[in-house]
């Protein structure tokens, strides 16, 4: 219960990091913050001007609306105390204290890379990703980018057609009408399909703003054990994304360019500075010592499985199947069905797409 008031008080854009541990540590549970006095939650620690705002704020509308609009656009949430909050994430040094999530999170056992570069993507940019995209999606490297126009898209619809998982981190809210850019929310939906995810510390309905989009960098970097630039010029917001990787003592690494090149000078800039120069899939692995990768994916994913369960896993795949369909192939009724789809969800093995529709992971 604890994390529905985490998840509704992620509504409120002015909860920082910092005041939400300060709340954290005076507050036995969130719940108390819904109900706490002013003089409690200056108490705390937080600014007076900030508590009247958050006060007023808190008494417009009832719990239950938040709750709503998440299960209006099939969006969970994730909060820091949460068991399934991403490990790696909580390790940096300001990570976002809610994340709100359309799909599914990868399994946290899988090694993840921010891929990142220009929204005016070369051809030989272009070129240069999905070469050495694909290869990792294919091993089980989760690919980790921005939804923005050029090299992100590029970096996350190559991992689909590799049948690999992505993660989209967005500068917007992740319901449908403020997915941004509006023209990448066809690319959401199939990064959702594909049995990635597309996330955002702020909530549905939030617009993007010139603060958002380097605010979630850092959470592209977070969740990546490095961060790879294919192209970017010297101005490029994929160097704050190279940058918030080196503050938290992670992997920058790099794509050589031509010295002429335009789009390839914050690249270049960053080898100069030390970054790890990458000319194919192989470097990657090599910089993260993943040359058993895929033989490493495949142990994780042999799991014992019930015959039931190896029946249903036999009839699915990533297209969309209806549980009455599942139950018409698989000879079984609808109690074992739904039973062993729930074991298989568990079990990382199938997705649950709500509408009672299921793919295979």
């Amino acid at each position: 219960m604890s994390s529905v008031y985490h998840a509704a008080l992620a509504f409120f854009p002015k909860l920082s990091y910092r005041r939400y541990k300060k709340l954290a540590a005076y507050f036995i549970n969130f719940e108390k913050v819904w109900t706490a006095t002013s003089n409690d939650l200056i108490k705390s620690g937080l600014e007076p001007g900030f508590v009247q705002e958050f006060v007023n704020w808190r008494n417009q509308k009832p719990l239950d609306y938040y709750l709503d609009v998440l299960e209006k656009e099939n969006i969970t949430t994730v909060s820091l105390p949460d068991a399934n909050y991403p490990k790696i994430l909580k390790e940096i040094t300001d990570p976002p204290h809610t994340l709100f999530i359309r799909g599914c999170l990868p399994n946290q056992s899988l090694p993840a890379l921010a891929v990142v570069g220009t929204r005016k993507s070369t051809p030989y940019g272009k070129q240069i990703c999905e070469d050495i995209v694909e290869p990792l999606a294919k091993q089980g490297m989760v690919i980790v980018s921005g939804m923005a126009l050029g090299i992100d898209g590029i970096a996350h619809l190559t991992t689909i057609k590799a049948g690999g998982l992505t993660v989209a981190v967005l500068g917007s809210g992740v319901d449908r009408q403020s997915i941004y850019p509006a023209t990448h929310r066809q690319l959401s939906e199939k990064i959702i399909s594909s049995g990635g995810a597309v996330i955002s510390e702020y909530p549905p309905g939030f617009t993007p703003t010139q603060y958002s989009f380097p605010e979630r960098n850092r959470i592209i970097a977070g969740l990546s054990l490095g961060t790879l630039v294919i192209e970017a010029p010297i101005e490029s917001g994929s160097l704050i994304t190279a940058k918030c990787a080196l503050d938290y003592n992670r992997d920058v690494l790099a794509i050589p360019h031509q010295a002429t090149s335009i789009y390839g000078a914050g690249a270049n800039n960053l080898l100069k500075m030390g970054a790890r120069p990458i000319t194919c899939a192989e470097d990657i692995l090599d910089a993260f010592n993943l040359k058993n990768l895929s033989e490493t994916t495949h142990n994780c994913s042999t799991l014992s499985l019930l015959p039931n369960e190896e029946k249903i896993i036999s009839i699915l795949s990533r297209e969309p199947k209806h549980v009455d369909q599942i139950i018409k192939e698989s000879f079984l009724d609808s109690a074992t069905t739904n039973s062993s789809l729930t074991m298989l969800e568990m079990k990382g093995l199938l997705k649950n797409l709500g509408g009672m529709m299921y793919i295979k992971r």
